[in-house]
């Protein structure tokens, strides 16, 4: 049987469907195999300079996603599990690819969001990440 010892769940902050299926099954697969758990957010790329945005925008939505997922970690995982929170910047499956890699993650759990006719399997990140990770990928439909 494969242990998963790194498991990375990609979580969306403004969409509670994005995790609320996906986080117990990553929290039960990490207590079981004793692996580690690894939750991220991405936060968009940041947009071309507007006169109307702030100069610091792009820093202070890092900084508001790393808030928001602390406490989403503080309410929804067991503190003895110690999972890690990540806030990446850019186009969502991509990041989560590269994070996996550079953590050299063994499973991504990730919810599939309500798919449109072009997306009729999985919503698009999941398909893409699916596509494209280098290690196993869970889909919660």
């Amino acid at each position: 049987m494969r242990r998963f010892e790194k498991i990375l769940l990609p979580v969306d902050l403004g969409e509670p469907s994005s995790w609320e299926e996906a986080l117990p099954t990553a929290v039960d697969q990490a207590q079981h195999s004793g692996g580690k758990l690894h939750i991220v957010t991405i936060v968009p790329d940041e947009p071309p300079q507007l006169a109307w945005l702030p100069e610091d925008y792009s820093s202070k939505m890092i900084a508001y996603a790393n808030t928001q997922l602390a406490k989403l970690i503080e309410t929804n995982v067991p503190e003895q599990m110690g999972a890690q929170p990540h806030v990446r910047q850019g186009t969502v499956y991509s990041e989560i690819v590269k994070l996996a890699r550079e953590l050299e993650i063994d499973l991504i759990v990730m919810a599939s969001q309500r798919p449109e006719l072009k997306d009729y399997l999985l919503g698009p990140n999941a398909a893409r990440v699916v596509r494209h990770a280098a290690c196993p990928v869970l889909v919660i439909r």
